[in-house]
């Protein structure tokens, strides 16, 4: 795990990028506190910092990039603030959308995105439909998500097979697991950012992250740049990937 810090040079690399970077991104509330703004302001710079990083990923040649934009505890959260940030990823996904189709990104959500408002959940549907065919980089929106729930549901999904005779019991392996999560048929991420330098999980893709490079960064995610996805890129880079082994 590195930790960057706002003096860390950022170099790029020549190298070439992770397949699958995912993102927690932390701080919007701290980052409006720090300003005497509302939190929801921070929210909306949280989502413009969401633009620059996907066209700079797919720039930087990134096939899968996830975002853990809704947790599964932050149901729990004023309902006013719930209420304000649905009404916020309503308005990204119709704004967007037609920029992810001039910029070739598919989008796709994982979740229990079955929680979600029926108007939010709508919206989301007619971006991913809409943006389904697109090859250069797939979005996944983590919405509603919890990693322990990925693997519940993921659990009783097997279990199910199980039961009517179609999986045996005896075969299930890491890969049955695997293909039974939320981002079945996509490579597991290669490296996991974090802003606003907090050093946790927080339930994030507990089982895809299991051999992630870790990068912390010690900013708020509404002042996440291009400039730090390229230098947390270069530090992956610089990296021997083991797995375990010598």
């Amino acid at each position: 795990m590195s930790k960057l810090h706002e003096h860390t040079p950022l170099t790029h690399s020549e190298a070439s990028a992770p397949e699958h970077i995912a993102i927690i991104m932390d701080g919007n509330g701290r980052w409006a506190k720090q300003r005497g703004l509302p939190r929801i302001a921070g929210h909306r710079a949280g989502a413009e910092s969401v633009r620059r990083t996907v066209e700079a990923c797919k720039n930087l040649g990134v096939k899968f990039l996830t975002l853990y934009a809704f947790s599964s505890e932050n149901w729990n959260r004023p309902e006013s603030e719930v209420k304000a940030l649905m009404q916020l990823l309503e308005r990204f996904l119709k704004e967007k959308t037609k920029e992810m189709m001039k910029q070739n990104v598919r989008l796709n959500a994982i979740g229990r995105t079955d929680m979600l408002p029926a108007k939010t959940r709508k919206q989301l549907e007619l971006a991913i439909e809409t943006t389904q065919n697109n090859t250069a980089l797939t979005l996944n929106l983590a919405l509603s998500y919890g990693g322990r729930e990925e693997i519940v549901d993921a659990t009783r999904a097997i279990a199910e097979k199980v039961k009517n005779g179609e999986l045996d019991i005896n075969t299930i392996d890491n890969d049955t697991v695997t293909n039974h999560l939320y981002t079945a048929g996509q490579p597991d991420p290669c490296l996991l950012i974090r802003t606003s330098g907090e050093l946790r999980l927080s339930n994030f893709l507990l089982w895809q992250l299991s051999y992630a490079e870790i990068v912390i960064l010690d900013k708020f995610w509404p002042d996440f740049s291009e400039s730090d996805l390229t230098a947390a890129v270069a530090h992956f880079s610089g990296r021997q990937r083991r797995f375990g082994a010598l």
